[in-house]
């Protein structure tokens, strides 16, 4: 009889935690077959390559009710390659480098700590039309692919994550939201510090960001010739049923020259069917003490198997002045779990 009151009174107990604690396990799979060939690269390749449309990831969050409104929250998650299972987007990436974080969230909004989204992501990513692909997106590509050989700077020095850094995010205000981004990462007289806002209201989408960047993420440190470099970026789209249109302009510049990157893109999604859309998204990008330029055209299509899984095939011309012209080609399928 006591061991069954005992029993009994461990299951009240737990079926009280359940119904104010939730943890749950998520991810994305994406992996494709292709042909690729940016501009300036040697030659072409042909690939089994992860991560075609979003970087493929995996990891966890919960949140627990703690009355009044308010909510305990945290975030661990993690990049992975599907062609090999390394972890990371590249060889020396964090474990967690996609969200490592403990927040409060209430009517007041959020306040986020640890490693999160840095300004430049969202408002990236929301206003092109292929999103977070870091393979065939041209205004994520222009913002963040970092080559080494150095044959064109990037928009954004400082990644599309900020480590040790304090978040706060506005509450929904009418389809408003801010969120004020300042990292603290405990190096003398260093700092990032940015802010975006995004808003939707029916139709129309409205985006700006601005970053002073002085430190490298996801492992922090000063950048290596001490500059602090300046990004900010504006866009908006006009979904008109038929067609959602999506523009933005943005510029880079450093203290320590006249350089400045401009960049530009232009970019259109249009339904065919009930569960597919056509995707086309052009970047261009300009340093103004060179004149070199960087010219990205993707087209695409992107068709929904179910409501987690999608198959979709996306071709990409890049040019670079005085560099030999890519095109890539890739058909692969993205899973959400």
């Amino acid at each position: 009889m006591k061991k069954t009151m005992v029993c009994l009174a461990a299951a009240a107990l737990c079926a009280g935690v359940q119904a104010q604690t939730t943890v749950q396990l998520m991810g994305l799979a994406d992996v494709y077959v292709g042909s690729m060939r940016y501009a300036g690269d040697a030659k072409q390749s042909s690939v089994v390559g992860t991560s075609g449309m979003t970087t493929s990831w995996w990891g966890m969050r919960g949140s627990e009710d703690l009355g009044g409104g308010l909510k305990a929250n945290f975030a661990f998650s993690s990049f992975v390659r599907l062609t090999d299972g390394s972890a990371g987007r590249f060889n020396g990436d964090t474990m967690f480098a996609r969200d490592a974080n403990l927040s409060l969230s209430g009517g007041f909004g959020t306040v986020l700590a640890g490693r999160g989204l840095a300004p430049n992501f969202l408002p990236t990513v929301a206003f092109n039309p292929i999103g977070d692909s870091f393979t065939f997106s041209p205004l994520v590509l222009h913002n963040n692919q970092n080559f080494l050989d150095g044959r064109f700077p990037r928009i954004n020095p400082s990644d599309t994550g900020w480590s040790s850094q304090v978040l706060y995010t506005t509450p929904d205000m009418a389809g408003l939201k801010a969120n004020i981004h300042y990292q603290l990462a405990g190096v003398a007289g260093k700092k990032d510090v940015g802010a975006n806002l995004m808003y939707f209201k029916g139709p129309v989408g409205l985006t700006a960001y601005i970053e002073r960047d002085q430190l490298t993420n996801p492992t922090v440190a000063a950048f290596n010739d001490g500059s602090t470099k300046t990004v900010w970026m504006v866009g908006g789209s006009y979904d008109a049923g038929i067609v959602k249109a999506f523009a933005t302009l943005g510029e880079s510049k450093t203290n320590l020259s006249a350089l400045k990157q401009k960049t530009y893109s232009l970019g259109a999604s249009a339904p065919l069917s009930a569960s597919g859309k056509l995707l086309a998204g052009y970047a261009n990008s300009k340093v103004n003490t060179t004149g070199i330029k960087r010219q990205t055209l993707t087209v695409g299509y992107d068709h929904f198997l179910s409501k987690r899984t999608d198959a979709y095939v996306m071709v990409m011309s890049d040019k670079i002045t005085n560099k030999t012209s890519g095109t890539s080609v890739g058909v692969g399928v993205r899973h959400r779990f």
